[in-house]
């Protein structure tokens, strides 16, 4: 509009509208516009407005402990019950815009910073693993729970069940029973799991208490904080045979009968040198080791040229697994 002005002072209004295809009405309104005080150009307040108190005493009764978290219009029903009205429910959304609350009125709080598990297991029964997964039933909505325990180490399932629900009070009978089988001593074992309700519950804590088992938690939402149990349970669901639903409680316990059976005295795992995890468990993976380069030096013995003349090794038991293994500290910082 101001081009339009200065235009307009060296040919006619007119001339210069059309020239920079500009309204003739809307310059002119433009131009009064600009003569008028800041004052004219205020838009005088409707006489049915709300007087700045009353927006006042009204958006205090939304920030009320009992309405904070209430959308506007179940506010406006409470308080027609009580026999109050203040305003209509686009008054309310009006103030609350105003003063930017229209999503959140209550004072958030700032998420606690939850610090990441680091855990490191050496051998068999030190660190254990344990989470739930659903099993679907044999319809729709209609869930199994599978509980299990994993040994992070060996990854031996040291302990499963399968229940209508999930509790805490299953939970702790599962991991009272499992302690006792793999005859485990006070502060000898940590239990990591997830922050389900049952493994964040009182009952399990006051239970690892008594055990003398320190607990620990993987942060909220990252479930690379419980890699194994993960990773077992991805197994379990991929397997040939798993079927999309199971017809009953009993049909889902003889099938993790049976996977158990298989994943702990069949299955080679890749994560402990394709080592059985029965075998780790319980002692036997050296032996078996030797074993395995015995017949690795035979075959080098007969055919050393098939090898490059390079020894064949097993592959190896690792000595160490973790959870969230620290980076390592560059020495040059030091």
């Amino acid at each position: 509009m101001k081009i339009t002005e200065s235009l307009a002072q060296e040919i006619n209004v007119r001339q210069a509208c059309a020239a920079l295809t500009v309204s003739s009405a809307g310059f002119y309104h433009w131009r009064n516009q600009q003569k008028k005080g800041p004052k004219e150009n205020l838009r005088p307040a409707p006489p049915l407005a709300l007087s700045e108190e009353e927006e006042k005493t009204i958006l205090g009764i939304l920030h009320e402990e009992r309405f904070v978290d209430m959308a506007p219009p179940e506010i406006y029903s409470k308080l027609l019950d009580e026999g109050i009205y203040l305003c209509s429910v686009r008054t309310m959304y009006r103030i609350l815009e105003k003063h930017d609350e229209v999503r959140e009125r209550r004072n958030q709080l700032a998420h606690p910073q939850y610090q990441k598990p680091e855990l490191l297991a050496e051998r068999s029964n030190e660190i254990w693993t344990w989470d739930i997964t659903k099993l679907k039933g044999p319809v729709k909505w209609t869930y199994f729970y599978l509980y299990v325990i994993l040994d992070i180490f060996s990854r031996y399932v040291v302990g499963w069940m399968v229940a209508h629900r999930e509790l805490a009070a299953l939970a702790g009978k599962l991991i009272n029973q499992t302690y006792e089988k793999q005859n485990i001593q006070p502060e000898q074992l940590t239990i990591h799991a997830d922050r389900g309700s049952s493994m964040t519950s009182k009952t399990v804590a006051f239970l690892l208490s008594d055990l003398g088992i320190t607990k620990s938690h993987s942060r909220p939402h990252v479930s690379n904080d419980n890699p194994y149990s993960e990773a077992q349970f991805k197994t379990l669901k991929y397997r040939p045979t798993f079927p999309q639903r199971f017809g009953s409680i009993e049909d889902a316990r003889s099938f993790c009968q049976d996977f158990f059976r298989w994943y702990k005295r069949e299955h080679h795992h890749s994560g402990i040198g394709f080592l059985t995890p029965e075998d780790v468990h319980y002692g036997r993976a050296e032996e078996i080791i030797k074993e395995r380069q015995a017949v690795l030096d035979a075959a080098y013995k007969q055919h050393p040229e098939r090898f490059k003349w390079v020894m064949p090794r097993p592959m190896a038991l690792p000595s160490a697994v973790w959870i969230n293994k620290p980076a390592p500290t560059d020495p040059a910082q030091h």
